[in-house]
C-alpha cells in the first residue's frame, strides 16, 4: 500500500473510545489506580487509526489515545461503499474474515469492528470474528486486514486480469 497523505487537522475527524480500562497498581500504601483508553480515529472516506492512552484520569487517557490514532492513520480503498475483494486480519488470538458486500446490504459486523468500519467509511461488508473478542486484539486485527486492501486497479493489474472480473460481489446474479 502506499504511504498515507497526512490527513490535514481541519478535516472532520471522529473519534470513538472502544474500551476504557481501569487499571490497579499495588504499592506499599495500597493500590493505585491508573486508566487505559482504547480510541478508534476516522474521517469517514478511507483513513483509520487507533491509539492506546494511558493516564491517570480518563479524559488525560482519551486525549493521548486520540492523537497517538492520529499519527498511525491508514488509508483504506473502498469500491461502492464496500471492500475490494476478500480478507482476512489476524492478530494475537483474534482473526476477523471481511467479505465485500452488494449494495443495501448493509455493515454487518460486531464488537470493536463495526466502529472501526463506521469510522472507515464502510456501508455494505459482511465480517465475523473468530478467536478471542477482546477489544484490543479485534481493532489491530481489523487495521490489519485493512491495511493489506489495495486499490482494485493495481490488485488486478497484479493478477493480470481486469477490474471487473475481480471485483466480487456476494449473492450476484450469475450472467
Amino acid at each position: 500500500m502506499a504511504p498515507r497523505e497526512q490527513v490535514k487537522e481541519n478535516d472532520a475527524l471522529q473519534d470513538r473510545v472502544i474500551h476504557i480500562a481501569r487499571v490497579a497498581k499495588v504499592v506499599k500504601g495500597g493500590r493505585r489506580f491508573s486508566f487505559s483508553a482504547l480510541v478508534v480515529v476516522g474521517d469517514g472516506i478511507g483513513n483509520i487509526g487507533f491509539g492506546v492512552g494511558k493516564a491517570n484520569e480518563v479524559p488525560d487517557a482519551i486525549r493521548k489515545a486520540s492523537e497517538q490514532a492520529k499519527k498511525n492513520m491508514v488509508m483504506v480503498p473502498i469500491v461502492q461503499g464496500t471492500i475490494p475483494f476478500e480478507v482476512v486480519g489476524r492478530f494475537g488470538a483474534s482473526s476477523i474474515v471481511m467479505k465485500p458486500a452488494p449494495e443495501g446490504k448493509g455493515l454487518i459486523a460486531g464488537g470493536a469492528a463495526r466502529t472501526v468500519m463506521e469510522l472507515a467509511g464502510l456501508q455494505n461488508m459482511i465480517s465475523k470474528i473468530h478467536g478471542s473478542k477482546n477489544h484490543h486484539n479485534v481493532v489491530r486485527a481489523t487495521v490489519q486486514g485493512l491495511r493489506q486492501l489495495e486499490r482494485i486497479e493495481v490488485y488486478s493489474a497484479n493478477r493480470g486480469k481486469s477490474p471487473e472480473e475481480v471485483i466480487q460481489s456476494r449473492h450476484s446474479v450469475a450472467k
